[in-house]
């Protein structure tokens, strides 16, 4: 318990206590139970630190575990939180809780328990708390944290200003949004280098090996993190990399599921699970159209990368700006935002506002005369009426 309690604290005094997610100040820690699930790589971690840093309390009574560490092969999760509780502990922070075998069930006791107790968990995005046997749905409070922001990108890497903005602002206060950045603010300066390598928060730290990073954690999420996925066999883990090589390739790619299964050696019947398995890992898109359900037995419409980021680094030669431009539109209005596949355009928008994605030249050909609809088009430092750079997206959040 000691050395739990020490490493906990090491780790707390050298985290970053400056840089600040945007998911931060929107979880209500007053609630004595919450889970934040993500991508790995996204800085679920750092947050549960930054937390533990603020409360400013002694380990004794605030203590970070990560759970996929090798202390907990041989010692149980229920004893060492106990002791701690005893011991006069208030907060448990618990890194990584899918690779603990019955995390839920384990948490669940310990929140019914120890009423004193305060707990916040973090997992894998692949995590579905309905499905947890623990059956903590009616007990947490779940958040999800997505990765870098083109906003967040921008507050990150330099002195700047950048509060967010609302799609509504977008919409509608499109010439009175310039003077809500700093006069000397070029939205364009640092744009591509985010498309390329600012999605994860790794990239602050490293950029020079961005790439490798990318790839490692591409083959982690696959190998380690969905053999935790219910009605996943991770002996297949080799044929989901190759599927998901065959889609960076061709993406946006609108699935034949016979030529998916052919060229990935996966069985038809089984691709369509498989593709659900890479968006639970946020490692795909997948794109319905307008007015239907996202069922698992569903064909998807059309299906993107997650992030511009993972384009960059999967693809083989420079990828298709159109199909980066499309992926980073989808990938910043993912959060608190419904994304649809329209019969017209790129994109619809909760089920009201229609997009068409492309260049400063795009023009309005293909969504003519059909109402709240709006180009988002690259390589515009600022909109002039329904046209709008594409860039303001990424303000979002």
């Amino acid at each position: 318990m000691d050395i739990l309690s020490e490493q906990s604290a090491t780790l707390v005094r050298t985290i970053d206590t400056v840089n600040r997610r945007y998911l931060y100040d929107h979880i209500a820690w007053s609630n004595r139970l919450i889970g934040i699930k993500g991508a790995r790589g996204t800085g679920k971690t750092t947050i549960l630190l930054q937390r533990i840093n603020e409360l400013g309390l002694s380990p004794s009574e605030a203590i970070y575990l990560s759970l996929d560490d090798l202390y907990f092969t041989t010692n149980s999760l229920v004893d060492v939180a106990s002791q701690f509780y005893k011991r006069g502990g208030k907060y448990l922070f618990l890194d990584e809780v899918h690779k603990y075998p019955q995390w839920s069930i384990h948490i669940k006791n310990l929140y019914d328990f120890h009423r004193g107790l305060h707990i916040v968990f973090t997992g894998s995005s692949i995590i579905d708390i309905s499905r947890e046997q623990g059956d903590l749905s009616r007990r947490v409070l779940m958040y999800e944290l997505h990765g870098l922001s083109y906003r967040e990108y921008l507050l990150f890497t330099s002195n700047g200003s950048f509060p967010p903005v609302t799609l509504s602002d977008i919409l509608s206060k499109k010439k009175s949004l310039i003077d809500h950045f700093p006069t000397d603010f070029k939205p364009l300066k640092l744009f591509p280098t985010y498309l390329k390598n600012g999605y994860y928060p790794f990239s602050l730290e490293d950029p020079d090996h961005f790439g490798i990073r990318i790839q490692q954690l591409i083959r982690t999420i696959v190998e380690y993190d969905m053999a935790d996925l219910h009605d996943f066999d991770i002996r297949n883990a080799k044929k989901m990399l190759q599927l998901l090589y065959i889609l960076s390739a061709n993406v946006p790619f609108k699935p034949n599921l016979k030529q998916l299964a052919e060229k990935s050696g996966i069985h038809r019947n089984t691709v369509i699970n498989y593709l659900h398995f890479l968006e639970e890992a946020r490692l795909i898109r997948l794109l319905y159209p307008s007015g239907f359900g996202t069922d698992i037995m569903q064909k998807p419409e059309k299906i993107y990368l997650d992030n511009s980021s993972l384009a960059f680094a999967l693809a083989q030669q420079t990828p298709n700006p159109g199909n980066i431009r499309e992926t980073f539109f989808a990938s910043q209005l993912k959060v608190g935002h419904k994304v649809a596949y329209p019969s017209n355009g790129d994109f619809i928008v909760d089920n009201q506002w229609l997009f068409e994605v492309g260049g400063a030249k795009k023009t309005f050909k293909q969504i003519a005369d059909l109402p709240n609809s709006f180009i988002a088009a690259d390589d515009l430092e600022f909109g002039n009426g329904n046209k709008i750079p594409l860039w303001l997206f990424g303000m979002l959040y």
